[in-house]
């Protein structure tokens, strides 16, 4: 996946909206960041740390998705361009899931591609 594909479908997801962090590129969903653009060779997507556990035990190459990224834990920093597109919209959808309020997670559906 690429940059552009990537703030694409970050923007697909609902309610969310471009912003900016300190200087970095970043996305939210109702104020709440769930996804950060620090470099333009990966992003950083708010997992939770079992989340983060989960994707480094079964992540099909280990440069595609590392831990890292401001001291949140579960914070994993996302190497778009080497993982699959599967890889990088489920984990971007679930750090919307993370962030989204529950009454705003109950109104979508968000079914997962593949």
């Amino acid at each position: 996946m690429n940059q552009e594909e990537l703030i694409s479908f970050a923007l697909s997801l609902p309610e969310a909206v471009e912003g900016a962090h300190h200087g970095t590129r970043d996305f939210r969903v109702r104020s709440k960041i769930f996804l950060t653009m620090p470099d333009e060779n990966f992003c950083v997507v708010r997992l939770t740390p079992d989340q983060q556990h989960m994707t480094l035990a079964v992540a099909p190459d280990d440069t595609a998705a590392v831990p890292g990224g401001y001291g949140l834990r579960g914070s994993t920093r996302l190497f778009y361009g080497k993982a699959s597109n599967e890889l990088v919209q489920d984990l971007v959808r679930k750090a919307w899931q993370n962030a989204a309020p529950r009454t705003l997670q109950r109104q979508f559906v968000i079914i997962p591609s593949g």
